[in-house]
Formats: C-alpha cells, sequence, structure tokens
C-alpha cells in the first residue's frame, strides 16, 4: 500500500508528464513541420553564401562550407557552436593585431561578429545562442570603438530599464539632420548600424536600436510597444547636435511596421518615414501565422525567432497576438502621416504586396512607392537589387531630398 507522500509524489510525477507532453503538443505543429530538412538547408545556407545573399553576405562561402561541415543536427546549440568557431578565430586573430595594426585588427573584429552574428541567427533561443549573441556584441564594440567618429553606445531611461542604441553623427560641429533606424525580426542594430553607415558621408547621423522582442530591446513585441520608440524620439530631440526639424525614422520588414505606425503618432516630430516590406494587415491573418512553418523564403527557425519577439510559446497564442497587431483594424490607415517612403517586393513571401498597396492607397497623405516586381523580402532580388544596393540607390537619395539635404 502506499503512503500518502508516496500517493502525492506519484501524482506530482504524472502532472509533470502531462504538462511535458502538452507542451510537446503545442510545439509539434512546427517542430515536425521544418521548412527545410537538414540537409536541405545547407544548401540553401551554401547557395545564399555564395551568392552574397541575406543573412549570409559577408561571410566567406569556403568558412560556410568549413561551419556547414560539423553540423550534425538542427540541433541550436550545435548550429551556434560550429559558426561560433570561425568567430573565436578572428576574434583572437584581432585581439593580437590591436597593438600592430588597429586597421587588421578592425577588420577582423567586424569579421568575428558576422560568424557569432550568424551563430545567433536568427534570434538566441537557447543557450548556445545565448552566448554566441554576446560574443558578437563584444566583437561589434570593439570594432565600433575604431570607428571614425567613433560609435557612441547610448543608455536611454526608460520604464526603469534602459533602450540600449548606437549613434553617430557626422563631425560637422553643427547640429545635423538624424534618422532614427528600426531593425526587423532577425536584424539587430548592429546590422543596421553596418548597412545605414554611408549616411554619414552625406551628413546625416544615425540611432539605431532594437525593435521590441529583439537583442537588448526592453520590452516584447506588442500593440503599444511602438512607445519604446516615442522615447528613442525623445532622446534623439534633447540632443546639441541634432537638427530637430530634421528627424526621419526607417524601418525595415517588422520595423516598417513600427515606422508606419510612428508615422501616424508621430507625425508632427517627424519630417520623413521609411518603410521597408512593412507588415499591415494581410500579414497578421491567422491563416498566414499557421503557414508559417512551410515559409521557404525565410531560411528557418521562422516561428521559433517570432516566438521568441513576443514572448509566448505557441503558435496558437503567437496567432491570436499577431492579430492583434494589424494597422488596419486599429484605424491607424486612416490617420495623416509624415512624409513616406514605402517599399516592397511584389514577390515577398513573409509580407505579402496586398500590404503594401493597402497601406500606400489609405489614409489622407499621398506617399512615394519603390516596388520591385521580381523582388521578394524587402524588395531584394538574387540579381541587382541586394540590400544595400537599395539603400544606397533607393532610401539614401528619398531621405536627402525629405530631409532637405545638400550633400557636398
Amino acid at each position: 500500500m502506499l503512503s500518502t507522500r508516496s500517493t502525492i509524489t506519484r501524482t506530482a510525477f504524472l502532472a509533470a508528464c502531462l504538462l511535458a507532453f502538452a507542451a510537446w503538443l503545442t510545439i509539434l505543429p512546427y517542430a515536425t513541420a521544418q521548412a527545410r530538412t537538414l540537409d536541405e538547408l545547407k544548401v540553401e545556407v551554401q547557395a545564399r553564401a555564395d551568392r552574397h545573399a541575406y543573412p549570409l553576405d559577408g561571410l566567406s562561402s569556403d568558412e560556410v562550407r568549413e561551419a556547414l561541415g560539423r553540423v550534425g543536427s538542427l540541433d541550436p546549440d550545435e548550429w551556434a557552436a560550429s559558426w561560433s568557431v570561425i568567430g573565436d578565430r578572428y576574434m583572437s586573430k584581432a585581439q593580437d593585431e590591436m597593438a600592430l595594426s588597429k586597421t587588421k585588427a578592425n577588420e577582423d573584429f567586424v569579421r568575428a561578429w558576422l560568424y557569432y552574428n550568424f551563430a545567433r541567427w536568427p534570434a538566441p533561443t537557447s543557450p548556445g545562442k545565448e552566448r554566441a549573441y554576446e560574443k558578437a556584441l563584444a566583437a561589434y564594440l570593439a570594432h565600433g570603438r575604431l570607428l571614425s567618429p567613433p560609435m557612441e553606445v547610448v543608455h536611454i531611461p526608460f520604464e526603469g530599464k534602459e533602450i540600449t542604441g548606437y549613434v553617430q553623427v557626422p563631425k560637422d560641429g553643427k547640429p545635423v539632420p538624424i534618422v532614427v533606424v528600426i531593425p526587423g525580426l532577425d536584424r539587430g542594430k548592429e546590422d543596421m548600424a553596418e548597412l545605414v553607415r554611408p549616411l554619414l558621408n552625406v551628413g546625416i547621423g544615425y540611432l539605431v536600436l532594437d525593435a521590441p522582442g529583439t537583442g537588448q530591446a526592453p520590452i516584447k513585441a506588442a500593440p503599444d510597444a511602438e512607445r519604446m520608440f516615442v522615447q528613442a524620439i525623445n532622446y534623439v530631440l534633447q540632443r546639441p547636435d541634432v537638427d530637430k526639424a530634421r528627424v526621419a525614422v526607417y524601418g525595415v520588414s517588422f520595423g516598417g511596421f513600427w515606422a508606419t505606425r510612428l508615422a501616424a503618432t508621430e507625425m508632427k516630430r517627424l519630417r520623413a518615414v521609411v518603410a521597408q516590406s512593412p507588415p499591415i494587415h494581410d500579414a497578421f491573418l491567422r491563416a498566414r501565422t499557421m503557414e508559417m512553418t512551410s515559409n521557404r523564403e525565410y531560411l528557418f527557425d521562422y516561428v521559433p525567432a517570432y516566438l521568441s519577439m513576443f514572448g509566448l510559446t505557441t503558435l496558437q497564442q503567437l496567432a491570436d497576438a499577431r492579430e492583434q497587431m494589424s494597422l488596419k483594424s486599429a484605424g491607424f490607415l486612416d490617420r495623416p502621416m509624415a512624409p513616406m517612403l514605402v517599399i516592397g517586393g511584389a514577390l515577398d513571401k513573409q509580407v505579402p504586396i496586398a500590404d503594401i498597396d493597402l497601406l500606400l492607397n489609405s489614409g489622407q497623405t499621398p506617399k512615394d512607392a519603390w516596388i520591385n516586381p521580381q523582388g521578394g523580402h524587402m524588395g531584394r532580388d538574387a540579381k541587382e537589387w541586394s540590400g544595400a544596393h537599395i539603400l544606397n540607390s533607393v532610401v539614401v537619395p528619398w531621405i536627402l531630398r525629405a530631409l532637405k539635404v545638400d550633400p557636398e
């Protein structure tokens, strides 16, 4: 006969088993429906590296092949460890070079960051990926200290926490225009700082920060998380080196969603807004969320990255949360907005072109648009229009006109 204590222990054990089984069932729909097998993923990763496509741009094809050769499963920690081997190699090399050549050291700090960054991609959702992310931050900050003008790390007070961002402004000695830059689901502020640095060459500064639920952001994604960016705008308007009449916002992917909200809510304080592939309404429909596991435009771990961004654990919860993000349902599309440039790709499998059409054809304010008929997410394609090309040929010229900047 079991004692009372034994009965309680057995009951607790059975309850724990049931909870574990229930958790497994909630994960099953996307854990067993990966868009790619391991072999398929390796082929696609190598192919993107060979053509310098996101998120492998900047990585060496041979080193990608080396890292993939060590990966024997889809385990996130094994993935992170393999890419971190190369990151460690470059980090050690950069540290040794500091006394001899800061230029070479800087180049290798960047290479170390690139491999650590891909090791944590698309989100630090496991202990190994978290370690890779910490190493990525260390490598990137070492690089930032060697930039000219130096990259400033700022800590903006926010609801008892802080918003961490990077600022660079031209050495003009006078107030300059500035762009607040918002990444998306898997890009960090580090990626975006590297992308938008050409703004400095035309007399414009930038503040980049992580999107809610990503990187070092102090809050998770939610309909009211734009308050984090409102505080960031408050901050830039207090800086003596910023021209307060020429503040812009540039958001990419899910960052484009936040940029669009800010175009409405901060219309009086923003001179210009660029939204690149912003999800607006159709992207948030429940049916699209439930189909995310089979999306092959996204490289891998689409659902885990989104769950991390919202701080959720199941696909059903994610579908509920994403439905609440619709800008159409919330009435934002009918408001007056700051001048906008909207960028999209007609073949985008993550944000349907219908969302771009909806944004362009809604509201009270005319908007400019750049649509690549052969482009996927962010308007990129495999031939001509890389992310950097779109920035330099489309985004920067439009921002110059909108902010009335005359590059010397």
